[in-house]
């Protein structure tokens, strides 16, 4: 089927085909399987309105992702990369996917946009790292759809990144992977999550930090939220943590805020479970 305007394709396109190639934009680049975890739910899962109806199993779910993908992909609407995550023995599970130049146009319309933004093949760090940061988004919406907490704003990069001034006047960036307001009690949660697939030295992460507490004291983000977001680096496994809490520990600028005050590290394991926990509000360091 072929479409000769905008307008035609975007009441041909069903409210979950739109919101796959929504999350496409917002997270960049997503694998089948997170994609079938955001749009295709299974009978067993909780899920929102609109998402389509419930699969009876997972298998069910994963052949209509893939159904549906292919079907956008024959419209140009998104294509898929080159490399597969997982090798091929994932099969189409492992398949990347990003927006096509037919989807790309598409939304620019849909949201006013005139900016063209170019998509290549992206390296493979980049898509592992973009992948990363995808998987924590979307762990936040299950935790939502759960009802274990409220997830009031999510922003993924570029949305994402903030800009100070510093000392001397110059202009700097923040660039996070990720900022999160969730609601869970009588408290919001507010966080700048950091996703860490252990490619980067220490001395990185600890520029990192500094960063994050040159922005604080500038009361930027506070004067806007009312307190500054705790900091949280979510890592592989138990010996990244805790290097990088003896890196952030064995700062001076920043012993006082790890530990339990601004900067957090867990492993991907625990992200849930902390996410969920009790942190008493959000720490609002200053100076």
């Amino acid at each position: 089927m072929k479409y000769n305007d905008i307008a035609s394709l975007l009441e041909a396109l069903s409210e979950r085909d739109l919101s796959i190639l929504e999350s496409l934009r917002t997270h960049r680049a997503l694998t089948t399987i997170l994609i079938r975890r955001l749009h295709f739910p299974i009978a067993s899962e909780p899920h929102e309105a609109g998402s389509g109806k419930s699969h009876a199993t997972e298998m069910a779910a994963a052949v209509a992702t893939i159904r549906v993908l292919t079907r956008l992909e024959s419209h140009r609407l998104i294509t898929r990369l080159q490399r597969r995550i997982g090798g091929v023995r994932a099969g189409s599970s492992g398949i990347v996917w990003q927006l096509g130049a037919g989807g790309e146009r598409l939304l620019r319309a849909r949201h006013g946009d005139p900016a063209r933004r170019r998509y290549s093949e992206p390296s493979p760090n980049f898509i592992a790292h973009t992948l990363a940061a995808a998987d924590l988004a979307i762990r936040l919406y299950e935790l939502a759809r759960r009802g274990v907490i409220e997830l009031l704003r999510i922003e993924a990069e570029p949305e994402c990144w903030r800009t100070f001034l510093s000392t001397h006047g110059a202009r700097q960036w923040l660039k996070p992977d990720l900022f999160a307001i969730t609601a869970q009690g009588d408290y919001e949660h507010h966080l700048f999550i950091e996703a860490d697939n252990a490619t980067e030295h220490a001395p990185a992460i600890v520029r990192k930090a500094l960063q994050y507490r040159r922005y604080a004291s500038t009361g930027i983000h506070q004067q806007e939220h009312g307190v500054f977001p705790y900091v949280v680096w979510v890592v592989p496994d138990d010996k990244r943590k805790n290097a990088i809490g003896a890196a952030l520990t064995n700062e001076p600028q920043l012993h006082d805020l790890t530990n339990g005050g601004l900067f957090h590290v867990v492993t991907a394991a625990e992200f849930p479970a902390f996410v969920t926990s009790d942190l008493g509000g959000t720490a609002s360091p200053s100076g």
